[in-house]
């Protein structure tokens, strides 16, 4: 089957009922959870970008204390897992500013961690993918935000 065009949808959904749209958005939501997460964050969380940045420090920091520091295998596959987690809920908001908030939080927390970063090389290229991201974000922003987060990553490198 193939899909259509982000157009072709948005013309075809301007056609439905109220009705027909709330059953088409739940019928999205009961099969995928991203779905279900997504229009979670739109209706009850887009309001608040603090409150939506916090909780997502608070399940980073739930994950931490999942970290097994015995191997630095385990820890990558930890880290990954979390990167994973905190990039979704990056995509759900869309916004710089959120991105910028949690890649600076995740960093600030490995580095607090005690997880040797220089002693493999996949976590070294973990964390420096995180900073370019990071700088890549920041690029964006207006230039006062800017010098206020360029403070914040300098400790970082």
């Amino acid at each position: 089957m193939k899909s259509a065009t982000l157009n072709e949808l948005k013309k075809e959904l301007q056609e439905l009922s109220p009705k027909q749209m709330q059953d088409l958005c739940i019928r999205l939501a009961k099969y995928k959870k991203d779905n279900k997460e997504l229009l979670t964050f739109l209706l009850f969380e887009a309001h608040d970008e603090q409150a939506y940045i916090q909780s997502i420090k608070e399940e980073v920091d739930e994950l931490y204390t999942q970290v097994n520091r015995s191997s630095v295998y385990l820890a990558k596959k930890t880290l990954r897992k979390i990167v994973r987690t905190a990039n979704k809920y990056i995509r759900y908001s869309g916004s710089k500013t959120v991105e910028l908030e949690v890649l600076i939080y995740f960093c600030k927390k490995l580095k607090q961690s005690g997880i040797s970063i220089h002693s493999s090389t996949v976590l070294e290229n973990l964390y420096e993918q995180q900073l370019k991201k990071i700088r890549k974000a920041l690029s964006t922003l207006h230039e006062d935000l800017q010098y206020d987060y360029r403070q914040e990553i300098e400790s970082l490198e």
